[in-house]
């Protein structure tokens, strides 16, 4: 597991939803119920699908046997030790098919807000790699959220498993249910959610198919949401593609381009140590990071959570897999293109008390001193993370039949 950051490592701190800091807490009853070990409404995963329940088909379109997310087959790089270390899947939530396709209906219903106008998908996305295009998202009714809403791609990876631009929440099946409370985002309360949704005929079979019983109950929704979330693994990008044929990460990829490739070399080079901090073939980070956006904080991130002045202007630093699509860029979406992301590695970061000090040189910042061309270079590697099978695949596109 890597412990350093680099220049480019902030390289688009994106990943999670963006909720004010006003939001109802998760009891600790329901919080409890939801990270019990010996949870018994987790379904096997090598359960037969032969006896689900059918589902309304003229609401959902639903395959008659679901999709496959519990075991999907992802190419060897994915499974070594270092990006296993990453997965942040605990083993009282493991994904299963009907699990998964019930929280791909709970991801896109509107249903979720109070007047039925916002979903998850509201926010994020699958075109843009499961974020928003815009900087601040709008809730339901009207009011713009205070952050931008992260890229989804790959959020199962993030050893420390912990989910917002502040970190927050602990785990992800915390997150899911904090945005619906919010009281910008979706506005409902969590038993006004498990009334609403006990009530509404589609959900009968889908609760049923995934625990057993139709019992809906807001940890029900925690773990089928993160089931669908922890499915959203992006691996056939032309940057897998290449590295599928040398099997080696350092060497010059045949389906690159010059370009792409002196961009592949910076990333994990000396010079800027991105891969430090983006690391693994996932290319995630460790732990929040402080990347000198400000000289004078503006947004306490990680400090306003733990009151620690150490971590004042600490952000999530997430997946890079899509980044090309998940603009605009930083916790606050100030910068609109990956071009002002590397400007701002390049010789924009601000000095300030809390700069991680893989971004300082003696007691000042540290500067890349790229070219142009090698800034170019830089933006054509990230384009090659783009994962377009990902971002059209059915399993993860609205299930609802437009009226």
């Amino acid at each position: 597991m890597k412990k350093c950051f680099v220049p480019i490592c902030f390289l688009v701190i994106i990943l999670s939803s963006c909720s004010k800091d006003e939001y109802i807490d998760i009891t600790e009853e329901e919080q409890l119920l939801v990270n019990d070990e010996n949870n018994d409404t987790v379904v096997d995963d090598n359960e037969e699908n032969t006896n689900d329940l059918a589902v309304d088909s003229s609401i959902l379109t639903l395959p008659v046997s679901p999709f496959n997310y519990a075991n999907i087959l992802l190419p060897d790089f994915f499974l070594d030790n270092d990006v296993r270390n990453e997965d942040n899947t605990p083993n009282n939530n493991e994904i299963t098919d009907n699990g998964a396709t019930l929280g791909r209906v709970l991801f896109y219903d509107t249903n979720l807000s109070r007047n039925n106008t916002i979903s998850c998908a509201s926010c994020h996305i699958q075109e843009h790699g499961f974020s928003d295009p815009t900087a601040l998202s709008t809730g339901f009714d009207g009011e713009l959220t205070s952050r931008n809403s992260m890229g989804l791609a790959n959020a199962r990876f993030y050893e420390n498993g912990r989910f917002f631009w502040d970190e927050r929440a602990a785990s992800l099946e915390e997150q899911t249910l904090v945005p619906i409370q919010d009281l910008v985002e979706m506005g409902l309360t969590l038993p006004e959610l498990e009334a609403k949704l006990s009530v509404v005929d589609y959900y009968e079979a889908l609760f049923t198919n995934a625990f057993g019983d139709d019992n809906v109950t807001s940890e029900r929704i925690a773990l089928a949401l993160s089931q669908f979330i922890r499915s959203m693994v992006s691996y056939e990008s032309k940057f897998d593609e290449g590295l599928a044929q040398v099997n080696d990460i350092d060497d010059n990829f045949p389906n690159f381009t010059d370009s792409e490739n002196r961009g592949k070399q910076l990333f994990m080079s000396n010079q800027t140590r991105c891969f430090d901090c983006h690391a693994t073939n996932v290319f995630v980070g460790d732990a929040a990071r402080n990347n000198g956006l400000d000289a004078t904080i503006t947004d306490s991130g990680v400090g306003g959570i733990t009151g620690n002045n150490n971590d004042l202007g600490e952000f999530k630093v997430p997946s890079l897999r899509n980044i090309a699509l998940t603009g605009p860029y930083m916790h606050d979406g100030r910068f609109e293109t990956l071009e002002e992301v590397i400007e701002h590695y390049n010789s924009g970061v601000q000095n300030n008390p809390n700069l991680d000090n893989r971004l300082t040189q003696g007691n000042n910042v540290r500067r890349l001193n790229l070219s142009d061309n090698d800034k170019q270079a830089l933006v054509d590697f990230l384009h090659t993370l783009t994962d377009t099978e990902f971002i059209t695949d059915e399993k993860y596109a609205d299930p609802f039949i437009e009226d």
